[in-house]
């Protein structure tokens, strides 16, 4: 494959068709060419905008606070579960997929008692069988679900669910990591203790930190939960409502193009404007992959504008380690599969990208199957 006219970014570098992190824009990029003191009054301002924002797009009002955390999503996801869920609680964990497997790993770690209530990597949460859980076991105090799985890519149905929860009195959390700010997570019409997210996913900043946006009354009564001094929401809060300052050196220059980002995504039309993008995004990626003869892991109506998985082609002649560096090569990072029920590969749609990078993807991978001697794209 000629890759003498190799895709690149403004910036000069590939196109991040993965889950984060994501290509982001060259202003984004800019934002962090900054130097602030993590007390200088600018620096205070700006996180307190960083935070009403967040709190907005969930229209959180004053119920709803927002507390950011150092580190990546997943510092985020601990720090929720060990700071909501009391040491004499039972928390019901929604698995279908490495991030719902994620989070009963980390009960074992931090001492917090769990049950699992697991499908298929391929299938949403159950709400009915949610209910079911929740009326034969009293013991059960929350239950968590994570958004979109991009284990797969399956979207999990977290306003019924929540429904469900609310019905049976429980407390309900949500890792929304890899679709808050592309898919609606509304306080108005889901009765939750708590939401996490990070800034380098669909809000499309940079790496560095999560954030939690918390009920301030389920959050007040967190007091002496946490199992980690340097994962404790509760005191985090405290010391920001107090102080209007980070306990510990925050991570100033992913803040700066955290907030720019939050600018961008405002001005694209927030949730609606941002996943409209990456639904037109995904179904260019999934008409052209089917035109290919390559078969999507999902239906449509499961199907979240996230990251598109992809069986593995029955040919032998397609080797996965060369279809990535050859379409890295030519300017286009995917991501290798995470799946249990099938051989596959992932396709971002999220990031600073739009159709006319998608298209050209598709046409990068026809080249690739071109020089791989012609693969038969249908799955086994």
């Amino acid at each position: 494959m000629d890759t003498t006219n190799r895709a690149l970014s403004p910036t000069g570098d590939p196109f991040l068709l993965t889950p984060g992190p994501l290509t982001t824009s060259l202003t984004v990029k800019q934002a962090m060419l900054h130097d602030l003191g993590s007390r200088d009054k600018g620096f205070i301002a700006l996180n307190a905008r960083v935070r009403t924002r967040l709190v907005d797009i969930i229209h959180g009002g004053e119920a709803f606070t927002c507390v950011p955390l150092q580190g990546s999503g997943t510092f985020s996801v601990e720090a929720m579960i060990g700071t909501f869920v009391p040491r004499d609680g039972r928390l019901l964990v929604l698995v279908n997929g490495a991030y719902g497997h994620r989070i009963v790993k980390m009960c074992a770690y931090i001492g917090r008692d769990c049950v699992v209530e697991e499908t298929p990597e391929n299938v949403p949460c159950d709400p009915a069988a949610v209910d079911r859980r929740l009326a034969a076991d009293a013991g059960i105090t929350h239950v968590v679900v994570v958004h979109c799985e991009t284990t797969s890519g399956v979207l999990n149905p977290i306003a019924e669910l929540g429904m469900v929860v609310a019905k049976h009195g429980r407390r309900y959390l949500i890792d929304s990591m890899s679709a808050f700010g592309a898919l609606e997570v509304d306080a108005r019409a889901i009765a939750f203790d708590a939401v996490v997210a990070s800034s380098n996913k669909c809000l499309e900043g940079a790496p560095g930190m999560g954030f939690c946006l918390a009920r301030k009354s389920a959050l007040a009564d967190c007091a002496g939960n946490a199992p980690s001094l340097s994962l404790d929401l509760y005191d985090q809060w405290v010391a920001m409502e107090k102080t209007a300052q980070w306990r510990f050196t925050p991570p100033v220059h992913c803040i700066l193009a955290f907030d720019q980002a939050i600018e961008e995504f405002l001005a694209e039309g927030g949730v609606a404007g941002r996943g409209g993008r990456y639904r037109a995004n995904c179904k260019i990626l999934v008409d052209g992959l089917r035109a290919l003869g390559f078969e999507p892991l999902l239906p449509d109506a499961i199907q979240a504008p996230i990251i598109v998985t992809v069986k593995m082609p029955a040919d032998p002649r397609f080797d996965f380690p060369v279809f990535y560096d050859r379409l890295s090569a030519a300017g286009y990072v995917i991501y290798p599969g995470k799946l249990t029920v099938a051989d596959s590969f992932r396709i971002g749609c999220i990031g600073r990208l739009g159709a006319a990078e998608m298209n050209a993807a598709l046409g990068a991978i026809r080249e690739v199957l071109a020089d791989m001697g012609g693969i038969d794209c249908r799955a086994a």
